[in-house]
């Protein structure tokens, strides 16, 4: 099992794909890693020799900001528009969604589980 960026890629799978177990690194970045790096992308993990993960690694590190430091920049840009009061940081700071999406109905993964409101019973005559 390679380990690049502290990360575990799995073995069995095809460069291509095990790169993207990367945080940071999607398909279209991993491509572009391996035909920098001069690796086939459906050649498998478990047949790159020593020298071409050091050379993705190298790479990696030169021109991607990922895992920890990418996660402490997302989380930096949060906590920025929650301090200067923007309309986007006050969703964030609410817990609602951020992308102008409805929340009327919908909006379950934001806002948490239902919480039945009872209504007022009608007083009797």
């Amino acid at each position: 099992m390679a380990r690049i960026a502290g990360v575990d890629i799995p073995d069995k799978k095809r460069g291509e794909i095990a790169l993207t177990y990367i945080y940071g690194i999607g398909r279209s970045n991993a491509q572009k890693i391996l035909k920098k790096a001069g690796i086939d992308v459906n050649i498998h993990v478990e047949k790159w020799n020593d020298d071409q993960v050091s050379k993705i690694r190298s790479i990696i590190s030169d021109n991607f900001k990922i895992e920890g430091e990418l996660r402490s920049e997302t989380q930096m840009s949060i906590k920025r528009l929650m301090d200067i009061g923007c309309y986007r940081g006050i969703r964030h700071r609410a817990g609602l969604p951020v992308r102008g999406q409805r929340t009327r109905t919908n909006a379950r993964t934001r806002r948490g589980k239902k919480k039945t409101v009872a209504n007022k019973k009608k007083a009797t005559k």
